[in-house]
């Protein structure tokens, strides 16, 4: 069972929408973890750090991304097309991209946080390199994200850093 649906669910002409419904339901749960609030405007952060609300701006359009892109690779492993080794990174890029917000906002743990960042840069690397030679558009697509975690994850290791006790 995904976020509530079966993975039986996710076949057929009604694969888009059913995990349209798991992505939105890990956002909804994210939203809910995701209380920013004073705890993250107090940190000291570096001075090249992007505004806050540009994170939401940016990650609003890499889940699109994400979503177009995630939905092709699991369709092609649920039909067999490609093996469920190349759908491995995609997989735990999600488990770890949900868990990044519980763990840095909702425990308010930064040295958890940027374990997580560094995992999921890992695993953004890895998917490229697995699905490249299957379907390279979806390699492409990943381009944004790659750069987007890059650059927060410098962001959080910084952070980390400079608010380390």
């Amino acid at each position: 069972m995904i976020l509530g649906l079966e993975l039986r669910e996710l076949r057929g002409r009604e694969f888009s929408q059913n995990l349209y419904k798991c992505y939105n339901r890990t956002y909804h749960i994210k939203s809910k973890l995701m209380n920013t609030s004073s705890w993250y405007e107090e940190l000291i952060k570096p001075s090249w750090a992007p505004p806050t609300w540009l994170f939401g701006t940016v990650w609003s359009v890499l889940y699109i991304l994400i979503f177009i892109s995630f939905s092709a690779v699991f369709y092609q492993a649920i039909n067999g097309k490609i093996s469920w080794t190349v759908a491995l990174p995609f997989i735990l890029n999600i488990i770890l991209n949900i868990a990044f917000s519980p763990l840095q906002f909702g425990l308010r743990n930064n040295l958890l946080g940027a374990i997580d960042i560094v995992l999921l840069l890992a695993t953004i690397i890895w998917a490229i390199f697995a699905i490249w030679p299957s379907m390279k558009w979806v390699a492409l697509m990943q381009m944004p994200y790659l750069i987007w975690v890059c650059i927060a994850t410098v962001l959080q290791l910084s952070i980390t850093y400079l608010n380390w006790k």
